[in-house]
Protein backbone atom coordinates (compact mmCIF):
# COMPACT_ATOMS: atom_id res chain seq x y z
CA UNK A 1 0.00 0.00 0.00
CA UNK A 2 1.48 3.36 -0.95
CA UNK A 3 1.82 6.42 1.23
CA UNK A 4 -1.19 8.05 -0.37
CA UNK A 5 -3.40 5.20 0.78
CA UNK A 6 -2.23 5.76 4.35
CA UNK A 7 -2.58 9.52 4.29
CA UNK A 8 -5.84 9.66 6.24
CA UNK A 9 -4.35 7.64 9.11
CA UNK A 10 -0.97 9.44 9.18
CA UNK A 11 -2.14 13.04 9.04
CA UNK A 12 -2.35 15.23 12.11
CA UNK A 13 -5.97 15.29 13.26
CA UNK A 14 -5.54 18.34 15.45
CA UNK A 15 -8.71 20.33 16.07
CA UNK A 16 -9.05 22.97 13.37
CA UNK A 17 -12.31 24.39 14.68
CA UNK A 18 -11.01 25.53 18.04
CA UNK A 19 -13.07 22.99 20.00
CA UNK A 20 -11.82 20.41 22.43
CA UNK A 21 -13.17 17.17 20.96
CA UNK A 22 -10.60 15.25 18.92
CA UNK A 23 -11.30 13.06 15.95
CA UNK A 24 -13.68 10.35 17.17
CA UNK A 25 -12.05 7.00 17.74
CA UNK A 26 -12.71 4.50 15.00
CA UNK A 27 -14.05 6.99 12.45
CA UNK A 28 -11.99 6.01 9.43
CA UNK A 29 -13.38 5.93 5.91
CA UNK A 30 -11.12 3.03 5.00
CA UNK A 31 -12.31 1.06 8.04
CA UNK A 32 -15.91 1.82 7.20
CA UNK A 33 -15.46 0.66 3.58
CA UNK A 34 -13.75 -2.48 4.81
CA UNK A 35 -16.62 -3.04 7.21
CA UNK A 36 -19.15 -2.54 4.45
CA UNK A 37 -17.31 -5.05 2.28
CA UNK A 38 -17.30 -7.53 5.13
CA UNK A 39 -21.00 -6.98 5.69
CA UNK A 40 -21.62 -7.54 2.00
CA UNK A 41 -20.08 -10.99 2.29
CA UNK A 42 -22.71 -11.80 4.89
CA UNK A 43 -25.56 -11.32 2.46
CA UNK A 44 -25.62 -15.04 1.70
CA UNK A 45 -25.82 -15.80 5.43
CA UNK A 46 -28.17 -13.28 7.07
CA UNK A 47 -28.15 -15.16 10.37
CA UNK A 48 -24.49 -14.20 10.77
CA UNK A 49 -25.38 -10.56 10.26
CA UNK A 50 -27.88 -10.65 13.09
CA UNK A 51 -25.33 -12.41 15.27
CA UNK A 52 -22.63 -9.76 14.97
CA UNK A 53 -24.95 -6.83 15.61
CA UNK A 54 -26.34 -3.74 13.94
CA UNK A 55 -23.00 -1.96 13.72
CA UNK A 56 -22.00 -4.29 10.89
CA UNK A 57 -24.84 -2.92 8.73
CA UNK A 58 -24.99 0.13 6.52
CA UNK A 59 -27.50 2.59 7.99
CA UNK A 60 -28.70 5.98 6.84
CA UNK A 61 -28.78 8.82 9.34
CA UNK A 62 -31.06 11.82 8.90
CA UNK A 63 -30.00 15.11 10.42
CA UNK A 64 -32.70 16.36 12.77
CA UNK A 65 -32.83 20.15 12.98
CA UNK A 66 -35.39 22.10 15.05
CA UNK A 67 -38.48 23.06 13.08
CA UNK A 68 -37.60 20.76 10.17
CA UNK A 69 -39.72 17.58 10.21
CA UNK A 70 -38.96 14.72 7.87
CA UNK A 71 -41.23 15.22 4.82
CA UNK A 72 -40.60 11.70 3.48
CA UNK A 73 -40.17 9.44 6.55
CA UNK A 74 -40.41 6.14 4.63
CA UNK A 75 -38.03 7.00 1.78
CA UNK A 76 -34.73 5.93 3.33
CA UNK A 77 -36.22 2.67 4.58
CA UNK A 78 -37.32 1.84 1.03
CA UNK A 79 -33.94 2.79 -0.43
CA UNK A 80 -32.22 0.58 2.17
CA UNK A 81 -34.41 -2.35 1.03
CA UNK A 82 -33.58 -1.67 -2.62
CA UNK A 83 -29.86 -1.57 -1.84
CA UNK A 84 -30.05 -5.13 -0.49
CA UNK A 85 -32.06 -6.26 -3.51
CA UNK A 86 -29.84 -4.62 -6.13
CA UNK A 87 -26.33 -4.70 -4.64
CA UNK A 88 -24.17 -6.72 -2.25
CA UNK A 89 -24.68 -4.36 0.67
CA UNK A 90 -26.29 -5.47 3.91
CA UNK A 91 -28.36 -2.62 5.30
CA UNK A 92 -30.39 -1.80 8.39
CA UNK A 93 -34.04 -1.29 7.49
CA UNK A 94 -34.46 1.58 9.93
CA UNK A 95 -32.67 4.91 9.70
CA UNK A 96 -31.17 6.83 12.57
CA UNK A 97 -32.23 10.40 13.32
CA UNK A 98 -29.79 12.53 15.23
CA UNK A 99 -28.82 16.07 16.01
CA UNK A 100 -25.38 17.40 15.01
CA UNK A 101 -24.42 17.26 18.71
CA UNK A 102 -25.29 13.59 19.03
CA UNK A 103 -22.24 11.61 20.25
CA UNK A 104 -23.01 8.93 17.64
CA UNK A 105 -22.77 11.36 14.71
CA UNK A 106 -19.38 10.05 13.59
CA UNK A 107 -20.63 6.47 13.44
CA UNK A 108 -22.70 7.37 10.36
CA UNK A 109 -20.64 8.30 7.28
CA UNK A 110 -23.81 8.86 5.16
CA UNK A 111 -25.96 11.73 6.45
CA UNK A 112 -29.20 13.00 4.90
CA UNK A 113 -30.68 16.47 5.35
CA UNK A 114 -34.22 16.64 3.95
CA UNK A 115 -36.90 19.29 4.21
CA UNK A 116 -39.66 21.26 2.58
CA UNK A 117 -39.37 24.62 4.34
CA UNK A 118 -36.89 27.17 5.62
CA UNK A 119 -35.08 26.42 8.87
CA UNK A 120 -32.90 28.22 11.39
CA UNK A 121 -29.18 27.60 11.18
CA UNK A 122 -27.70 25.29 13.81
CA UNK A 123 -25.43 26.76 16.44
CA UNK A 124 -21.77 27.46 15.71
CA UNK A 125 -20.77 24.38 17.69
CA UNK A 126 -23.17 22.17 15.68
CA UNK A 127 -21.93 23.60 12.39
CA UNK A 128 -18.35 22.90 13.49
CA UNK A 129 -19.21 19.26 14.17
CA UNK A 130 -20.81 18.92 10.74
CA UNK A 131 -17.72 20.48 9.20
CA UNK A 132 -15.52 17.92 10.96
CA UNK A 133 -17.76 15.10 9.81
CA UNK A 134 -17.27 16.21 6.19
CA UNK A 135 -13.55 16.86 6.69
CA UNK A 136 -12.97 13.37 8.11
CA UNK A 137 -14.58 11.74 5.06
CA UNK A 138 -18.32 11.92 5.75
CA UNK A 139 -20.91 12.30 3.00
CA UNK A 140 -23.97 14.58 3.15
CA UNK A 141 -26.98 14.21 0.85
CA UNK A 142 -29.35 17.19 0.88
CA UNK A 143 -32.80 16.58 -0.58
CA UNK A 144 -35.35 19.35 -1.07
CA UNK A 145 -39.01 18.31 -1.02
CA UNK A 146 -40.37 21.79 -1.67
CA UNK A 147 -41.66 20.93 -5.13
CA UNK A 148 -39.81 23.81 -6.76
CA UNK A 149 -36.32 25.20 -7.05
CA UNK A 150 -35.18 28.20 -5.08
CA UNK A 151 -37.65 28.08 -2.17
CA UNK A 152 -37.17 28.64 1.55
CA UNK A 153 -35.41 25.32 2.13
CA UNK A 154 -33.01 26.11 -0.70
CA UNK A 155 -32.18 29.49 0.82
CA UNK A 156 -31.53 27.93 4.23
CA UNK A 157 -29.39 25.15 2.72
CA UNK A 158 -27.14 27.63 0.95
CA UNK A 159 -26.71 29.66 4.13
CA UNK A 160 -25.84 26.48 6.02
CA UNK A 161 -23.27 25.38 3.45
CA UNK A 162 -21.72 28.86 3.37
CA UNK A 163 -21.16 28.58 7.13
CA UNK A 164 -20.18 24.92 7.18
CA UNK A 165 -17.82 25.00 4.19
CA UNK A 166 -16.88 28.65 3.68
CA UNK A 167 -15.60 29.45 0.21
CA UNK A 168 -16.78 26.11 -1.21
CA UNK A 169 -20.14 26.87 -2.80
CA UNK A 170 -22.11 24.03 -4.42
CA UNK A 171 -21.71 23.77 -8.19
CA UNK A 172 -23.35 21.64 -10.86
CA UNK A 173 -22.00 18.08 -10.94
CA UNK A 174 -20.65 17.58 -14.48
CA UNK A 175 -22.01 14.89 -16.76
CA UNK A 176 -18.65 13.08 -16.87
CA UNK A 177 -18.39 12.72 -13.08
CA UNK A 178 -17.91 9.17 -11.78
CA UNK A 179 -21.09 9.53 -9.69
CA UNK A 180 -23.11 8.91 -12.85
CA UNK A 181 -21.51 5.47 -13.34
CA UNK A 182 -20.70 4.32 -9.80
CA UNK A 183 -23.23 1.47 -10.21
CA UNK A 184 -25.77 2.35 -12.91
CA UNK A 185 -24.96 4.51 -15.92
CA UNK A 186 -27.18 7.58 -15.53
CA UNK A 187 -27.74 10.70 -17.59
CA UNK A 188 -29.99 12.73 -15.31
CA UNK A 189 -30.97 13.42 -11.72
CA UNK A 190 -34.72 12.84 -11.40
CA UNK A 191 -36.79 12.64 -8.26
CA UNK A 192 -40.52 12.98 -7.71
CA UNK A 193 -40.32 16.08 -9.92
CA UNK A 194 -37.84 17.74 -12.26
CA UNK A 195 -37.49 21.12 -10.56
CA UNK A 196 -33.86 21.43 -11.70
CA UNK A 197 -32.24 19.56 -14.61
CA UNK A 198 -29.09 18.91 -12.57
CA UNK A 199 -27.84 18.28 -9.06
CA UNK A 200 -25.15 20.22 -7.26
CA UNK A 201 -22.23 19.20 -5.13
CA UNK A 202 -19.29 20.36 -3.07
CA UNK A 203 -15.94 18.65 -3.62
CA UNK A 204 -13.24 18.27 -0.99
CA UNK A 205 -9.97 16.42 -1.56
CA UNK A 206 -11.09 15.30 -5.03
CA UNK A 207 -14.30 13.70 -3.78
CA UNK A 208 -17.91 14.81 -3.60
CA UNK A 209 -18.55 15.46 0.07
CA UNK A 210 -21.99 17.09 -0.36
CA UNK A 211 -24.66 16.35 -2.97
CA UNK A 212 -27.73 18.59 -3.22
CA UNK A 213 -30.87 17.82 -5.22
CA UNK A 214 -34.00 19.97 -5.48
CA UNK A 215 -35.99 17.25 -7.27
CA UNK A 216 -37.47 15.58 -4.17
CA UNK A 217 -35.60 12.31 -4.44
CA UNK A 218 -37.28 10.99 -1.30
CA UNK A 219 -40.72 11.69 -2.72
CA UNK A 220 -40.09 9.22 -5.55
CA UNK A 221 -38.89 6.53 -3.11
CA UNK A 222 -41.52 6.80 -0.35
CA UNK A 223 -43.87 3.83 0.02
CA UNK A 224 -46.50 3.32 2.71
CA UNK A 225 -47.05 0.28 4.93
CA UNK A 226 -49.47 -1.23 2.42
CA UNK A 227 -46.88 -1.20 -0.38
CA UNK A 228 -48.37 1.76 -2.22
CA UNK A 229 -46.27 4.59 -3.57
CA UNK A 230 -47.03 7.70 -1.57
CA UNK A 231 -46.51 10.25 -4.35
CA UNK A 232 -47.06 10.47 -8.06
CA UNK A 233 -43.89 10.99 -10.09
CA UNK A 234 -44.11 13.86 -12.58
CA UNK A 235 -43.72 14.00 -15.54
CA UNK A 236 -42.08 10.64 -16.27
CA UNK A 237 -44.15 8.25 -14.18
CA UNK A 238 -42.74 4.87 -13.16
CA UNK A 239 -39.75 5.12 -15.49
CA UNK A 240 -38.71 8.29 -13.69
CA UNK A 241 -39.24 6.60 -10.32
CA UNK A 242 -36.87 3.80 -11.36
CA UNK A 243 -34.28 6.40 -12.38
CA UNK A 244 -34.65 7.98 -8.93
CA UNK A 245 -33.93 4.64 -7.26
CA UNK A 246 -30.89 4.18 -9.46
CA UNK A 247 -29.63 7.61 -8.45
CA UNK A 248 -30.06 6.67 -4.78
CA UNK A 249 -28.07 3.47 -5.32
CA UNK A 250 -25.33 5.39 -7.16
CA UNK A 251 -25.07 7.91 -4.33
CA UNK A 252 -24.55 5.20 -1.73
CA UNK A 253 -22.09 3.21 -3.82
CA UNK A 254 -20.13 6.37 -4.61
CA UNK A 255 -19.97 7.36 -0.95
CA UNK A 256 -18.66 3.91 0.05
CA UNK A 257 -16.24 3.20 -2.78
CA UNK A 258 -15.32 6.29 -4.75
CA UNK A 259 -15.44 9.25 -2.43
CA UNK A 260 -11.74 9.73 -1.77
CA UNK A 261 -10.32 9.39 -5.25
CA UNK A 262 -11.38 7.87 -8.56
CA UNK A 263 -9.59 4.53 -8.52
CA UNK A 264 -9.77 2.67 -11.83
CA UNK A 265 -9.73 -0.70 -10.08
CA UNK A 266 -12.96 0.17 -8.28
CA UNK A 267 -14.57 1.40 -11.49
CA UNK A 268 -13.66 -1.75 -13.40
CA UNK A 269 -15.02 -3.96 -10.62
CA UNK A 270 -18.29 -2.04 -10.36
CA UNK A 271 -18.83 -2.00 -14.11
CA UNK A 272 -18.18 -5.76 -14.35
CA UNK A 273 -20.65 -6.39 -11.51
CA UNK A 274 -23.28 -4.16 -13.08
CA UNK A 275 -23.05 -6.09 -16.38
CA UNK A 276 -23.84 -9.40 -14.69
CA UNK A 277 -27.45 -10.67 -15.08
CA UNK A 278 -29.78 -9.86 -12.19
Amino acid sequence: MNNDDNSDDNKDHSNKDGLNDARPAGFSRRRFVAGAAGAAALLSAPRWASAIGDRSLFRFARLALPGLPDPRPTALQRLAWELVRRTSLVTASDRAELRPTDPNLFRFPFLVLSGDRSFALPSDAEIARLRRHITYGGFLLIDSSEGRAGGGFDESVRRLLAQMLPGELPTRIPDEHVLWKSFYVLHGAPGRILAAPYIEGVERDRRLAVVYTQNDLGGALARDGFGRWEHEVIPGGEGQREEAFRLGVNLVMYSLCLDYKTEQAHIDYILRTRRQPR
